[in-house]
This record gives C-alpha cells, structure tokens and sequence, in this order.
C-alpha cells in the first residue's frame, strides 16, 4: 500500500502546474521525497519555488489526470521509473537535467542493459536505412541495447536492427505513452512494447509538440555509452543529438558518406569535429571497449557453435543481391567481419553462388 502511496505523490508532484524538473530535483533535496513536499508549508515551499507554484503544489495535482495514470499503471506492461527507482538507467542519473519521473512500457530488464543510441535522417537513403539496421543488429547481438527516438528514417531501421538482435530495443519518444507518434510506426511501437521499450518524460495525453523532440534528444544520448549517426543533413534534428552526447561526455561515431550527398555532411562535419569515423560494428565497440562476455560454446545470439556458420552464411546471402556490391559494404550491411564476409564468398564463387567482378565487386548468380 505504501508503494502505492509513494508512486502516486510521485505522478501527482509530476502533474504540478508550472513546476518543471529543475524546481522538483530542488524540492526533492530540501524534502526528501514527494510526500513530505505535499505535507511541506506554504512557507517552506516559498523558500524554494516562486509563490505562484507554492499554492499550486498545495492545491495538488488535477486528480483526474493522476487517476488516469493509475488506471493505465493497471497494465502489467506499464510502469512508473522515477530518480529513486533502482531500474532508473544509471548513465541518466549523472546528466545535469535528468527527468525525474519516467513513464516506461516494455520489458524493465532492459533498462539495466548498457546501450547505444544510433540517430538519424527521417528522409534517409535506401542505403542509409540499411547501414542503420545493420549497425543495430551487429551491436545488438552483443549485449548492447539500441535506443533510438522512433522516428521515420534512421530511427525506425535502427528499432527494427536492434529488436532483430539478442539486446532488442528502446524507444525515447516525445509524447505521452498512450499515443503513438508518427502513427505509420503503430506496429513498430506494438513490437517494441513486446519485445524492447518505449520511455517517455512526458504525461499521458501530451500531442506530438515540436519543442518536446529536442528535449526527449538528452534522454537518448544521456542513456548510451555513445551514439551512432547514420546519415544526417547539416541542419539534421539529429545532430542536436550528437553534441548533446558530447556535452553529456558520451563517445560519437559517424557513418562517411559520398561528398556529394547532402546526407553525408552532417556525418561528415561530426568526423571534423572529432567524431569516431565507423565501418563497422567492431570499430564501435573497440573505441567503447566493450566485449559482452559469451559463455564457451555459445555464440553472442546465444545458439550452439556448431550451428552459427550455417546461419552466417543465410544472412550474407540475405544482403547479398542481385547488385555488384563491395565485401567492406556487405560486411557493415551483414554485421559480420570483413575476413569472414571474405572467407564465405570464396565458397560461394567455388559454388557457383556468386561471381567475383574486376575492380573487387562481387555479384549474385541467379
């Protein structure tokens, strides 16, 4: 019963009018907990917020907006992570802004997960969106959870990548849970609700408001250990992203594209700027210095040894089209290493199953 007390102070301190994060981690420190906030003077509360939001605080919160978040709490999917909740993603805890409350659906265990964000263009090229998936479900398959913001483009490949992998994936998204933003990604968030997460600081019921997706940006980037850009435009949302990765002292990779690819600047001024240059997985994980522990005779999917070359060999023939394609872009495309990619197109050629090209492309056989 008291933790239900407590989440509720907690969801109503949340509803106050006027009452933003940096005010509430104040009162937090003077008072210790949202129940001795709401039982705190007139006075007290003076002390620490302007007069207005003082009364606001003693009047309370709209009960019918906090009892609109019970009834959705009901839902053993969804739950309530605040600042004192073990599950609160520990990297957030130690960015200078952190949400005090957030609204979670989704799998909790994932939270405890070390992650990545991987951002990008919402107009993203063929290519792009392949790099993007790729790059996800690599990393993912160590032991590295994708977080991304659900957007079209990028966003999107990069949920899909990563929920393909043995980490899955989580969505930072800018409106209130009960909504779905944009509407085209209705089934990616059912399946990010099943088999990853969906985060948000924002209240049950807030629209889809522009300056809501910048702010929702410190969340992504504060939960990762780095963040990957894949294609981005000079003036790209997702650049926002990136410096305020920096700023939060987060590594920042990038994907090169061609100079003449207005896609491939902002990647390309993130590199000038000393961004990691990537073109693989492993080059992402060796500037992180990460290596999921896998136990002996257990691949990082987690099957059998003896069952991983025949499904390394499916999935190079899946990127493997029709097109002349280079080994350095099917391994990023495949997740697998250069030398491996190598290895099994050597027997494709003795095969029959692909044909080696001049100039190092490699093309596959109808």
């Amino acid at each position: 019963m008291k933790l239900q007390q407590d989440i509720e102070s907690w969801i109503a301190l949340c509803l106050i009018d006027g009452l933003g994060d940096e005010s509430i981690r104040r009162l937090l420190v003077a008072f210790g907990s949202p129940a001795e906030i709401f039982t705190a003077s007139t006075p007290a509360l003076e002390r620490l917020v302007n007069k207005k939001v003082a009364h606001s605080i003693v009047k309370g919160a709209d009960r019918n907006k906090v009892a609109a978040t019970l009834k959705w709490l009901e839902d053993s999917e969804n739950s309530i992570i605040t600042l004192a909740d073990p599950d609160f993603p520990p990297l957030l805890l130690n960015i200078p802004d952190p949400p005090p409350l957030l609204y979670f659906k989704g799998k909790r265990q994932l939270l405890n997960l070390p992650m990545l964000a991987i951002v990008g263009s919402r107009n993203a090229t063929p290519q792009g969106l392949v790099n993007a998936e790729a790059f996800a479900k690599a990393t993912s398959d160590t032991g590295l959870c994708i977080v991304s913001g659900m957007a079209l483009g990028v966003d999107t490949a990069a949920h899909r990548g990563g929920l393909r992998g043995s980490a899955s994936s989580i969505a930072v998204v800018g409106t209130g849970l009960d909504l779905v933003y944009p509407a085209s990604n209705r089934k990616l968030a059912h399946d990010l609700a099943q088999q990853g997460g969906l985060i948000s600081e924002f209240p049950l019921g807030t629209p889809a408001i522009a300056s809501n997706f910048p702010r929702r940006n410190r969340i992504i980037s504060g939960m990762s250990r780095g963040c990957l850009v894949v294609e981005a435009a000079l003036q790209s949302g997702s650049l926002i992203t990136a410096r305020q990765a920096l700023e939060q002292g987060r590594e920042v990779f990038a994907v090169p594209g061609s100079i003449h690819s207005p896609l491939a600047k902002g990647c390309h001024s993130l590199i000038k700027q000393g961004a990691k240059l990537v073109e693989s997985a492993e080059d992402i994980l060796d500037e992180l210095g990460y290596r999921a522990p896998i136990p002996e005779g257990i691949d990082n999917t987690g099957e059998p040894e003896r069952e991983k070359p025949e499904r390394e060999k499916s999935l190079l023939l899946t990127h493997l089209g029709h097109e002349i394609i280079d080994i350095d872009t099917l391994s990023v495309r495949s997740g697998l290493t250069v030398e491996t990619v190598s290895a099994m197109l050597l027997t494709f050629e003795l095969d029959g199953l692909v044909a080696s090209l001049p100039g190092g492309g490699y093309q596959r056989l109808a």
